[in-house]
């Protein structure tokens, strides 16, 4: 790629990730969640993959650490599903704990990051599995033309 798609790829990736991360974060406060979350940063895997190449992007991200990454945010999930379950499963078990500072668990309180409970983290589970998985996928995607292009 020439020189200009790079140097306008390395200023909006950051973006693009931030922005996938914040639609993660606020999934219970605006439209959007883990998995839009996920797919937004993504996109910047993408966009990387596209402006600097696949060679570039392997030796900074493996593929094993994103399936790392995948797993333990399916673990994380299952993990707040399961804690709930004294009530009953997915209780959202964190509203009104003392951990946020004794938030109401009922009534409204818009804008406020913590009235969500234990959705912002699933929120975030969900994300880091969407994030990881469609990454690697990306990633091994690029690998194998690269691939067929050394074949050729």
């Amino acid at each position: 790629m020439s020189k200009i798609v790079r140097s306008m790829a390395s200023l909006l990736i950051l973006f693009v990730f931030i922005y996938g991360l914040y639609i993660i974060m606020h999934g219970h406060l605006t439209p959007g969640g883990g998995f839009q979350g996920g797919a937004v940063f993504a996109s910047g895997v993408a966009l990387f993959v596209v402006a600097f190449g696949s060679d570039y992007l392997h030796k900074s991200l493996k593929e094993h650490n994103l399936s790392v990454l995948e797993s333990s945010g399916a673990l994380v999930f299952i993990g707040l599903a399961f804690g709930g379950l004294a009530v009953v499963f997915f209780y959202n078990f964190l509203v009104g704990s003392p951990i946020f500072g004794h938030i109401p668990a009922f009534g409204s309180n818009p804008g406020d990051m913590w009235t969500g409970g234990v959705i912002p983290f699933m929120n975030l589970a969900v994300g880091l599995k969407v994030l990881a998985g469609l990454s690697a996928i990306l990633l091994v995607m690029a690998l194998a033309t690269n691939v067929a292009e050394v074949e050729e």
